[in-house]
């Protein structure tokens, strides 16, 4: 059932190509309900997550979500709030209402002290490995954790996934990470090696370079051990929505998806036609109504 909704919303929203696009600044201004619980997964300003719970019979299935902003700490011409988990309250909100508990992580960013490399990797390494120790508090089922990502974000959202099987020797290494069941990129870059010639098509800063402190010639293990790429097959399901961004840069889509169907990964991808960057963002739309069904699919 859910799925033959989830085709009848894509086909609408592939008709929508005339629909007017979603401001980040409607997503900063709707009317939600508070978080049920702000908490600290470590000591730091930006080291916090916002915790919704739903109404429904526990244990919770959970979505850990990470908002994007170019891996900085804000963007010329944006309002800071957008390049930080504000921009995920509406979605968050929309999927507790679905029956997810939803885990919205903030995390230091490049140009906020302790934030770039390795600072990002481990504040999102240390958000995830948290919700262990709340689980039994507020009943979270770990065996039914998605993350989803949303523009760099998503590809933050697909190296969580993969850092299970990141070598001892990394610096981003942590033991015994906690693993998820599934991933959903939404509009992100998956290779950073890939996409770091086109950061400022994406982001008009060299948003990458500055992220791992340099091209991926002068720092090839930072590009290596930041990438989900390098670490294929990650053998969960893999959802890839691509609309605005990715559209400038299709080739990066296709080489991502090739690599790892061929290594044995399932991979879908949802190429909603007409979508901006921050359409999928906002549960009122139908490029979000198409979102949020494709992660209920995933609940079980």
């Amino acid at each position: 059932m859910r799925l033959a909704r989830h085709a009848g919303l894509l086909a609408l929203s592939l008709g929508c190509a005339a629909c007017a696009h979603v401001n980040p600044a409607a997503l900063l201004t709707e009317d939600l309900p508070p978080a049920d619980h702000r908490l600290s997964y470590g000591s730091g300003p930006l080291q916090f997550g916002e915790l919704r719970l739903p109404k429904t019979s526990a244990p919770h299935a959970v979505v850990l979500l990470v908002h994007g902003g170019c891996w900085a700490d804000r963007l010329p011409g944006l309002d800071p709030r957008a390049t930080t988990l504000e921009l995920l309250r509406p979605l968050a909100a929309a999927l507790t209402r679905e029956g997810f508990a939803t885990w919205n992580v903030e995390y230091r960013r490049a140009g906020s002290p302790g934030g770039g490399w390795p600072g990002t990797y481990l504040d999102l390494a240390a958000a995830t490995d948290y919700l262990r120790s709340v689980a039994p508090a507020y009943h979270l089922d770990l065996d039914r954790l998605i993350v989803a990502g949303h523009s760099s974000g998503g590809q933050l959202a697909l190296w969580i996934a993969a850092r299970p099987k990141l070598p001892e020797s990394s610096p981003l290494y942590t033991k015994n990470p906690l693993r998820v069941k599934a991933v959903v990129d939404i509009d992100g870059p998956f290779d950073l090696a890939a996409a770091q010639p086109l950061e400022r098509s994406f982001c008009e800063i060299p948003a990458i370079t500055q992220f791992l402190g340099g091209t991926p010639a002068e720092q090839p293990e930072r590009y290596r051990d930041g990438s989900a790429l390098s670490f294929l097959p990650l053998r969960i399901p893999q959802h890839v929505f691509s609309s605005a961004l990715l559209k400038l840069a299709p080739d990066l889509v296709d080489s991502y998806v090739a690599q790892a169907r061929a290594k044995g990964d399932h991979v879908t991808v949802h190429n909603l036609v007409g979508s901006g960057h921050f359409d999928m963002l906002s549960p009122g739309n139908l490029y979000g109504k198409v979102l949020i069904e494709v992660i209920s699919s995933l609940r079980n």
